[in-house]
């Protein structure tokens, strides 16, 4: 299958971007920006993206409501849609669901992520440590499974939901699909396993592929994708590129905020990201020189368009089928990436394919 490339969508406001210890403090990314994200997705199916991703979190708007307004004013592209269990109800939560499906075609998945600020959680009402979170994820997602599976009304009894005779008349509306795409996003244990019972796809942030091969090919051998989140900082030439992270680096004095976060953080996979940032080239194109700066999301494949292609197809290489990318600035790294990367890659892809064929 080819790969599949996401997107995330600028917030409110956002065109540079913005270091994630700063975004609670602007209030422009507290509400939709309607004419600028519609215009961004239209750019974004011009680009042959897949999706784009709505982000979850007290300083952002609803994902879902976002994601139905943003669907009915597009056609093609997809939105994936993020979301933390023990927030609403499981019954409640798939209603939801089946009616954005009604209503935009069934273009959308899921990011069902844990939570990664204790503190935002207990603002949430959500008082569970980091594995109790997945524990009820794990649930939650089994109750969400037997409505989409239409056995009948839902029956179910754990540790942190019981649901007695539930029943929706709204189905999951989709031409391919009985139920929506599911990334779990972590690189823990427990993210691992949730992942495999109740997922789609792994999602993760990028390591070097030596470092994430043994991972990837167990995941990926058990049937599910395996995805990646990273940025990209891309230039005609490998200098200019350089160049580019290093000047992105010197507009920002986030550091001592980010380590700051970082230290009240129980996210197992930001720790392990912001940790591997000690050293700033992971590959000749693997660049972590500002996630210290701007968060985990930001460890990125610098160069050419050529270079970050192969660095592209080296992930692909050991079993890595979809990525989640962003850049800066938001949408003139995205119309750049599908001009001049993403026709690389996909040469790339038909010359494997053929010499797969001619092996045979």
């Amino acid at each position: 299958m080819p790969l599949r490339f996401h997107w995330r969508l600028p917030h409110g406001g956002e065109t540079t971007g913005a270091a994630r210890i700063e975004q609670a403090n602007l209030p422009a990314i507290g509400l939709p920006d309607l004419a600028a994200q519609i215009s961004f997705c239209r750019q974004a199916e011009e680009c042959s993206i897949d999706s784009l991703l709505t982000d979850f979190g007290f300083a952002k708007p609803d994902s879902i409501l976002l994601a139905a307004a943003l669907g009915m004013a597009t056609t093609k592209i997809k939105f994936i849609v993020a979301y933390r269990s023990g927030l609403i109800s499981p019954t409640t939560f798939v209603q939801q669901l089946n009616t954005l499906s009604a209503l935009i075609q069934g273009r959308f998945s899921l990011n069902i992520v844990a939570g990664y600020s204790p503190e935002e959680q207990r603002s949430y009402g959500d008082f569970l440590s980091h594995d109790e979170r997945y524990e009820r994820t794990d649930e939650f997602l089994s109750i969400c499974h037997s409505f989409w599976r239409g056995d009948g009304e839902v029956n179910f009894e754990g540790k942190y939901y019981k649901v007695q005779n539930g029943k929706l008349s709204t189905p999951f509306v989709s031409s391919d699909r009985t139920f929506p795409e599911i990334f779990i996003a972590g690189s823990s244990p427990p993210a691992r396993k949730l992942a495999l019972r109740q997922g789609t796809c792994w999602m993760r942030f990028a390591e070097a592929p030596a470092s994430l091969r043994a991972d990837v090919e167990a995941i990926s051998g058990s049937g599910i994708d395996v995805g990646l989140r990273l940025s990209v900082i891309a230039r005609p030439t490998r200098r200019e590129a350089i160049d580019a992270a290093n000047s992105l680096v010197a507009d920002f004095d986030t550091k001592a905020k980010e380590r700051q976060f970082v230290e009240r953080t129980d996210s197992k996979s930001i720790k392990a990201t912001y940790e591997l940032a000690q050293e700033e080239w992971l590959t000749p194109y693997l660049w972590t020189g500002a996630v210290r700066s701007l968060g985990t999301t930001a460890i990125a494949l610098v160069g050419s368009p050529a270079d970050v292609a192969a660095g592209i197809m080296d992930y692909q290489e050991i079993g890595v089928s979809q990525f989640i990318l962003s850049g800066w600035p938001k949408l003139e790294s995205m119309a750049y990436f599908g001009k001049e990367i993403l026709p690389i890659v996909r040469e790339k892809e038909r010359q494997r394919d053929h010499q797969r064929l001619a092996a045979h």
